[in-house]
């Protein structure tokens, strides 16, 4: 008897303590299973939570991300930055690795992704400087560089930045002419990073590495315009390519015939210079046998006797010769006047003879 009640009393407690502690923990697992499940859309659960705190969301409970559950012993994913709250109050970020939560008081509010991700920028319309109307569309490249940011300072960064980006690009299209967007869209791009940056980098922890335009399509009228334009620049480029095809035949043309006719009168100069030296070289041999013939005639005249006798007989038949050639091929004949005499004739031939003899003589002297 004595050890039943013994036994009694220190089992009583307990099962108090059980009793009165069970409601608690069915109605905290209820308040969390509730935040979780039908809490806002960008996965938030601060507030005193319950059905009070819901907001109304597009995606179902299937489709929407859910929450790590506190199981006092978590392993948080790498690039990834859990935002722990305790009794509704940020408390700390969780690193990658094994983490330990206190059941009832830590709840991992938010979740937010280190990876770079890309977000799309539907398709919207711009009007530029020159009043063209554009459809233009867009990818967007971000990455979470402070989770709290991301997580206090916006409610939903990923729309925020997406509106921010359209926005922006309305706001610079409309300062660009038709071409200066087909053109500078590098310029662009670069325009918008940095006002999307000015804005989330420092606000909502949230860096925009790089933004890219991705299809632009103007009116159809002003793709008709454009074509035309195409059309007109390549038939210009074709004419004159083909005008300075023809001009450069010509001045080839030209400068053949020119070069042709320089090298003709090369070739003429030079055949007359040829011409020149073999009639002068000629000239020289000619003259060179000739006096090697008149010096040995002389040598023969003066080393043989009657050498001189024989000379002038010869002149005298040479002159006699003569005037019957002058008879004979033309119709005026040259008589001496001392036709008779023969004697005196031949006489006047020697006196020739010998004044020409006394002539070189005193040349030679000299």
């Amino acid at each position: 008897m004595l050890s039943t009640v013994v036994a009694s009393s220190s089992v009583a407690p307990s099962v108090v303590v059980a009793r009165r502690l069970l409601p608690l923990i069915i109605n905290t697992s209820v308040r969390s299973f509730t935040n979780q499940s039908f809490g806002s859309g960008n996965n938030s659960g601060s507030g005193n939570g319950g059905f009070n705190n819901y907001v109304p969301s597009t995606l179902n409970f299937f489709q929407r991300e859910q929450l790590p559950t506190n199981t006092i012993i978590r392993f948080v994913p790498q690039q990834t930055a859990w935002i722990v709250e305790r009794m509704g109050k940020f408390h700390r970020i969780l690193p990658p690795g094994l983490t330990f939560l206190i059941p009832f008081l830590d709840k991992v509010s938010y979740v937010q992704s280190l990876k770079e991700s890309a977000i799309e920028i539907p398709s919207q319309n711009a009007i530029t400087s020159d009043n063209v109307s554009l459809e233009l569309d867009g990818i967007l490249y971000i990455k979470v560089i402070d989770a709290y940011k991301a997580s206090y300072g916006v409610e939903d960064f990923k729309f925020a930045i997406s509106q921010l980006a359209q926005t922006t690009m309305r706001s610079e299209i409309g300062s660009m002419t038709l071409d200066s967007v087909l053109k500078e869209r590098q310029s662009l791009n670069i325009n918008i990073n940095q006002v999307i940056n000015e804005a989330a980098r420092d606000n909502w922890g949230v860096e925009c590495l790089r933004y890219e335009i991705r299809d632009i399509h103007p009116p159809q009228n002003v793709l008709d315009a454009m074509h035309r334009q195409v059309s007109a620049e390549r038939s210009k480029r074709a004419e004159i390519l083909e005008s300075e095809g023809t001009r450069q035949s010509k001045i080839n043309i030209s400068e053949g015939e020119k070069q042709s006719v320089i090298l003709n009168s090369e070739g003429q100069r030079q055949d007359q210079i040829n011409r020149a030296n073999a009639e002068a070289q000629a000239i020289l041999l000619k003259s060179e046998a000739t006096a090697e013939g008149i010096r040995k005639i002389a040598k023969a005249i003066n080393e043989t006797p009657g050498g001189e006798q024989a000379v002038s007989l010869q002149v005298a038949q040479e002159y006699i010769k003569e005037f019957g050639n002058i008879a004979q091929k033309t119709n005026t004949v040259v008589v001496p006047s001392n036709l008779g005499d023969l004697g005196s004739l031949m006489a006047s031939g020697l006196s020739i003879y010998k004044g020409l003899n006394k002539t070189f003589e005193n040349a030679s002297k000299k």
